[in-house]
């Protein structure tokens, strides 16, 4: 007998389970008989084997939608870990390494996706260190002093205050302090690499602006309103320097 398909879509959940039927073939009359064809034994043969093969779809589905699709699947190796987590045995790869893993692959995907902002971000950059104006440090940040102040300098035990915008490459603002209507208070340890290291060239009183590559920036990811990959541009007014203890 030869196995036909028919799918069942069910509204809601993304995916789908294959239910089998058979279909009867007519012997040839006119010609003898073929050898018979053995009918592959189904691997649903119970109830519990029709529920781990829906958990196998659900599974692969959540996979697909995180963005592991592509993937060559070792299903000794999947099946293996499946089987480990189910059963509470110890894993071969701890959590940490685990995590590694999946963090360089998404980050590989991720700037695969961004490699079109970074290489013009490239571009820009290096057109843009050409201006005398412009000083680029060891990280490769760039900055321009535009005023210079004369007040302290933040270390990374302080808290800034500083009036700031913020645009992509190609003018597109994505924030600033005046559309807050209040400069931002900060400590200098919990902002992007990029400000970290720009800050504490200024001195109280001074403005900049900064150039920040995305290796400082939000690196390939994409933040609100900033795509992954973007060369960043900030003007930047140090207002006062809060030191550790007098926030």
């Amino acid at each position: 007998m030869k196995k036909t398909f028919i799918l069942l879509i069910f509204v809601g959940s993304g995916f789908t389970i294959n239910a089998q039927k058979t279909k009867v073939v007519p012997k040839p009359t006119t010609k003898p008989a073929a050898k018979p064809v053995l009918k592959p034994v189904s691997i649903l043969k119970t109830h519990n084997d029709s529920l781990s093969y829906v958990l196998g779809e659900m599974s692969a589905f959540n996979l697909i939608q995180q963005g592991f699709g592509d993937i060559k699947i070792n299903e000794v190796a999947f099946s293996k870990a499946a089987t480990d987590i189910m059963s509470k045995k110890q894993t071969l790869i701890d959590d940490l390494a685990a995590n590694a893993l999946l963090n360089n692959y998404m980050g590989r995907l991720q700037e695969e996706k961004a490699k079109a902002r970074i290489d013009s971000g490239k571009v820009f950059l290096s057109d843009n260190a050409k201006r005398k104006e412009v000083k680029t440090t060891a990280s490769g940040l760039q900055y321009e002093i535009l005023t210079e102040g004369t007040g302290i300098k933040p270390t990374t035990q302080d808290t800034f205050v500083v009036n700031y915008r913020g645009t992509l490459i190609n003018g597109t603002e994505f924030d600033a302090s005046a559309n807050r209507g209040t400069p931002l208070k900060m400590a200098l340890t919990s902002v992007i690499p990029g400000w970290t290291e720009g800050l504490q060239l200024m001195n109280v009183g001074s403005k900049f602006k900064l150039f920040v590559p995305y290796t400082l920036g939000y690196g390939v990811y994409d933040n609100g309103p900033i795509p992954g990959g973007s060369t960043l541009i900030f003007e930047m007014e140090l207002v006062d320097v809060k030191k550790k203890g007098h926030e």
